[in-house]
């Protein structure tokens, strides 16, 4: 089939009818409501759990419509595996990535397929992650790290709690804005948010919101809160050009902004240009940060409601690291466990909950959908999952040995996707997995983790996901003294 023509190339939101000619194969909500769709029992505060709840009910595919807009939602795991095939399906920019465009522009998550910014800026970027590079930033994550200690070890002597999500995200914003722009926005030292997370938050907030309202009504229903995106994007707009005019004059170090600044394709010569250069930034900032502060926050919640997993990984911490003060870049990989940890954290809760894709050219998913080309899905990673044709019965209990190497081994590919898919793909994947095993590794071997004995799981939804009022009770520990034994309720929550 021919490539796609400029005007063919599906742009934002496409509701489904206009990419599946036999979309009545595919179940939807049994309550439909003419006009509205599936509004009945639906809760527009978290429709990721909401979308779960009904994948649960009707299957491995289903759709859902608001309004004129209707999706098709993907879990299961084989249909997602051909979604996940590069040759038939690319990234689909709709939804709430779409709505980050105003801000993010042609940066690395928003730009559609076509533009060639995407490419130019990938291949630009892509050393930025090498090993090299990796090793030079472990030295300043290791320096995040500390103040986080010092400002938790402060708390815990005050026998005080600690807000999680609260101070994993000073520290995944401090850590990308120092490895990868050479800026320090301070955040141990303010004791509220840094005005950059909360208009970060605002926007993911308002560009969700948008998935839920009528375009007609938006006008009027999201009057005020348009107002406040629009002073948001500003204010990212503003931090971010002055820390590269800063740059400009100051000169770097060989970081990622260096590499946007200074850095021609090696092929084309070409350079990013000083908008799209504003564009990457701020999806390094908001991406490079949202995430991974999420994934440590969900990690710590499993680690404190499970002391038995918890003793393990301490124990391989002690064992591996030792006596040193300061583990090099190369111990980090070697704590296998604390990243199966971390792995199954993702599995549960994937911060990154979902993609979408698109057909290439006309196919057909699972033998039995036609799609035409620029028909797009979106596939529920934290569904995914939970397939338990893949992960068992038990999917939904939290177990870190679904990720030992056998067991790895023995599963299909393109069931765990927590970076998404395809070459479009999550460029700081590396970069995330070594900073959140280190700081797991760090605070484990610092702190026993208490839970708060009444609290459970509540999953905040803003695009990212991210556990809402954790609060965790610190005890310093002597590394290589064998915690005591604390009965907590095994939970998968």
């Amino acid at each position: 089939m021919a490539e796609t023509t400029e005007a063919a190339r599906p742009k934002g939101f496409r509701s489904a009818e206009l990419g599946w000619p036999e979309l009545h194969r595919i179940p939807h909500p049994p309550r439909r409501v003419p006009l509205v769709g599936d509004v009945i029992g639906a809760d527009i505060r978290s429709p990721l759990q909401d979308s779960m709840k009904f994948g649960r009910q009707l299957g491995p595919i289903f759709r859902r419509r608001a309004f004129r807009n209707e999706i098709v939602f993907v879990w299961g795991a084989d249909l997602a595996a051909e979604l996940a095939d590069e040759s038939r399906f690319a990234k689909h920019v709709g939804l709430g990535v779409a709505n980050l465009r105003p801000v993010a522009g042609d940066g690395l998550f928003t730009a559609y397929n076509h533009e060639p910014n995407w490419q130019l800026a990938h291949d630009v970027l892509a050393p930025g992650f090498s090993r090299e590079a990796m090793e030079g930033y472990h030295p300043m994550m290791l320096a995040v790290t500390e103040r986080l200690t010092d400002r938790w070890d402060r708390e815990g002597a005050a026998g005080r709690a600690v807000d999680v999500p609260g101070d994993m995200t000073k520290l995944t914003l401090e850590t990308i804005a120092r490895t990868g722009f050479g800026h320090d926005f301070a955040s141990f030292e303010r004791s509220r948010p840094h005005p950059f997370v909360n208009a970060m938050v605002g926007t993911l907030t308002y560009a969700q919101r948008l998935n839920v309202v009528p375009v007609p009504l938006a006008p009027l229903l999201l009057r005020g809160a348009s107002r406040r995106n629009a002073a948001d994007m500003a204010y990212l707009n503003r931090t971010v050009d002055a820390v590269v005019a800063s740059r400009r004059t100051a000169g770097g170090d060989g970081d990622l902004l260096d590499r946007m600044l200074e850095t021609a394709h090696p092929e084309t010569g070409e350079r990013l240009t000083p908008e799209n250069i504003r564009r990457q930034v701020i999806t390094f900032l908001i991406a490079g940060h949202e995430t991974t502060s999420g994934a440590l926050s969900f990690a710590l919640h499993y680690l404190a409601r499970h002391p038995d997993v918890a003793g393990r990984a301490r124990a391989e911490v002690d064992r591996v690291w030792g006596g040193t003060d300061r583990p090099g870049y190369d111990q980090v990989a070697k704590l296998r466990y604390v990243r199966r940890v971390l792995d199954e954290s993702l599995r549960l809760w994937p911060t990154a909950p979902a993609f979408a894709r698109e057909a290439r050219q006309d196919t057909l998913l699972g033998g039995v959908h036609p799609m035409r080309q620029g028909a797009w899905a979106l596939v529920l990673t934290a569904m995914l999952h939970r397939d338990p044709e893949v992960w068992g019965a038990d999917a939904e209990e939290f177990d870190p040995d679904r990720f030992d190497a056998k067991a790895v081994r023995a599963r299909p590919a393109h069931t765990f996707k927590p970076f998404g898919t395809g070459a479009r793909a999550c460029i700081g994947r590396q970069f995330a997995l070594h900073e959140a095993t280190l700081v797991l590794g760090l605070l484990l071997r610092r702190y026993d983790l208490r839970p708060e004995p009444d609290y459970r799981l509540r999953v905040a939804e803003r695009l990212t996901l991210m556990p809402e009022g954790l609060r965790l009770h610190l005890e310093p520990r002597t590394p290589g003294v064998p915690e005591r034994e604390v009965p907590v309720a095994r939970a998968a929550g």
